[in-house]
């Protein structure tokens, strides 16, 4: 997760278990928009798709599909969301839109009526994976999302399906046509940071993950992000991070960029 980084630094920041694995949060974040009345969910988290050896192997820790446990504390069931915004189609961002497994039982959506948006080069990769990171995809879902006939593959920064109050960011920095979905507020745009910033460590313009396809570009797409942020009062949503979900990004007397103001959850973040 952090690349070339040496553990006497990161280990600062997240202490390792006995099996050298860190905590991390696979984070998903909920729109309800008044006019017109619908339900935006942003990346699917994990979800409860793995059989067992593999929960295991990863240290998935809970057998439920906590996503939907989630939604229906909130009143909120699977049939009621609209749209779901895939980042990219890694299994840690995607798993939590099927339902979950059952030895006897192929995998299938768990979200009847949703239609689903995702970058273009993503979804090429995800189809067309290379062997560094074809474990990484979920061989089926590419196949399910079509079936459904609302799938928009987005090439630019406006997705139809969004509107145009959205705005889609593009990194290739860690895979190809990773979309971050930028969140108009009161309080200024909130960034769906995905898997190029997933947490307040990976802020540090230097550190980046082993998963990363181009480290270095992918330096300069957090670097170009991250000032942009500064000089409009943006905040950074994360998907990974095991103990913030939101932060205001902002730059110290040294040139660093780091988390302001910190949310361990969010309720609400205004229309």
């Amino acid at each position: 997760m952090f690349g070339n980084a040496p553990r006497p630094l990161w280990q600062r920041w997240i202490e390792p278990d006995e099996l050298n694995r860190i905590p991390l949060a696979c984070r998903t974040l909920l729109v309800e928009e008044d006019e017109p009345a619908r339900r935006i969910l942003f990346e699917a988290g994990i979800g409860a798709f793995f059989p067992p050896k593999l929960r295991e192997r990863f240290g998935v820790q809970e057998s439920e599909h906590v996503l939907l446990e989630n939604l229906e504390a909130l009143g909120v069931p699977p049939a009621s969301i609209d749209v779901i915004v895939l980042s990219h189609l890694h299994f840690d961002h995607v798993g939590g839109v099927l339902t979950p497994y059952a030895e006897d039982r192929p995998p299938a959506l768990a979200f009847p009526d949703a239609a689903y948006v995702v970058g273009e080069a993503a979804w090429e990769r995800a189809k067309n994976p290379h062997s560094r990171d074809r474990a990484s995809f979920i061989p089926e879902l590419p196949g399910l999302l079509e079936a459904t006939g609302r799938l928009e593959v987005v090439s630019g920064e406006r997705s139809e399906t969004l509107g145009p109050d959205y705005r889609l960011h593009r990194s290739d920095g860690h895979t190809p046509g990773l979309c971050l979905a930028e969140i108009p507020t009161d309080d200024g745009p909130v960034v769906f940071a995905a898997d190029l910033i997933p947490g307040r460590a990976w802020m540090h313009l230097p550190i980046t993950m082993g998963y990363d396809r181009y480290p270095e570009r992918l330096i300069d797409e957090k670097e170009a992000l991250l000032s942009d942020l500064v000089q409009r009062g943006g905040r950074l949503f994360f998907t990974h991070d095991p103990e913030v979900a939101m932060a205001e990004v902002v730059l110290d007397d040294r040139g660093r960029f780091g988390p302001g103001e910190q949310w361990a959850t969010i309720e609400r973040l205004g229309s």
